[in-house]
């Protein structure tokens, strides 16, 4: 690796936004895997809805349809997720959740709660973008960080080079990911393993000569003990800066309430 650093052909540039709450409806529930479902939700209060940024975090809500004022929607319970697709002129948002037991209340919600069900959607109170073109992606992530990198691929030209690794259970529950033909997309299976941790090992495994050439963006989230391997691959083995890459927790193991860094 070259040690002359060259100027990125991207950069994140952060976006504030009116942070809005809008009343919403199930309206529809489809099952990717055994454990992990896309739901629509859909309401007038959604024309206009917007999320420019593929990292963004909005809230969901899960209050009563009786709720009658802003206050009481926001002492709702309440949890963090990235929108996935959106129509702000139609009024529906796709949201995707990994559902494992009953516990909580987002999950629950996502998977049984009855088609016209009340939630409330919070935010995006601010986006970082990704202006320019990379020449190169590597994007990680377990279950909860699929709809991000859903929306990274997105971006992604024809043309596009890099790696997408995305951990989950077993085959049964892979997850897929349309790239583009040069992006090599690996399922890591866990097993039994703590979340994360097979994903740790596969960071660990990829050395300073893997580096792809040129301007790398990089983005990887898991359960937070996933941020130390993902550092020490992107800025100790292949010399990225901090303004190239996003490596963060989405959710902490026994932390509920616990918000991923914006």
């Amino acid at each position: 690796m070259s040690s002359v650093k060259s100027t990125p052909s991207f950069r994140l540039e952060r976006r504030p936004l009116d942070l809005r709450f809008r009343r919403a409806t199930l309206a529809a529930r489809t099952w990717e895997t055994p454990t992990y479902v896309r739901v629509r939700l859909t309401g007038e209060d959604l024309i206009g809805f917007d999320s420019p940024g593929s990292d963004d975090h909005m809230r969901l809500f899960f209050a009563d349809a009786d709720a009658a004022d802003l206050e009481a929607v926001r002492a709702a319970p309440n949890r963090e997720y990235t929108p996935l697709a959106w129509d702000a002129a139609e009024g529906w948002l796709d949201v995707e959740f990994a559902v494992h037991g009953d516990e909580g209340v987002a999950a629950p919600w996502a998977a049984s709660a009855p088609i016209g069900a009340s939630v409330a959607v919070g935010g995006p109170r601010g986006s970082m973008v990704l202006e320019g073109r990379p020449d190169a992606w590597f994007l990680a992530g377990d279950e909860t960080a699929v709809p991000a990198i859903r929306r990274f691929v997105g971006l992604m030209g024809d043309d596009a080079v890099g790696r997408v690794l995305i951990e989950t259970t077993d085959a049964a529950h892979e997850l897929a990911i349309a790239a583009p033909v040069d992006v090599t997309v690996t399922q890591v299976h866990r097993g039994d393993a703590f979340p994360g941790t097979a994903l740790a090992a596969t960071l660990g495994g990829i050395g300073a000569a893997d580096r792809p050439s040129g301007s790398v963006f990089a983005f990887v989230a898991a359960e937070q003990a996933i941020v130390k391997p993902a550092r020490a691959l992107l800025v100790d083995r292949w010399g990225l800066s901090t303004d190239e890459f996003v490596a963060k927790g989405y959710w902490k193991s026994g932390e509920a309430e616990y918000h991923a860094p914006h």
